[in-house]
């Protein structure tokens, strides 16, 4: 599947709602990357924002096909819609 930049950003955005839809995985999120909650809102319209939650996903292999089963994609299209955002 090909995709534009704003597949890769609607696939982005299931990755927040995905991480945030667990308080775990949301915890692990902001504890690695030490952003707050008040910096998750401010940085969802930010393509360089959501290109570092995709980057958590790409390395972390259990927790990038949870998601892709979550969202019911290709466990490789996280990984190509990273490429298209900065």
């Amino acid at each position: 599947m090909r995709l534009d930049r704003d597949a890769a950003v609607a696939i982005a955005a299931q990755a927040v709602a995905f991480l945030a839809a667990d308080d775990d995985r949301l915890g692990r999120f902001l504890a690695l990357t030490g952003l707050s909650p008040i910096d998750l809102k401010a940085g969802l319209g930010q393509p360089a924002f959501l290109g570092a939650v995709l980057d958590h996903l790409l390395g972390d292999e259990p927790l990038l096909l949870a998601f892709a089963e979550a969202v019911e994609i290709a466990p490789e299209l996280p990984a190509a819609a990273r490429r298209l955002l900065p």
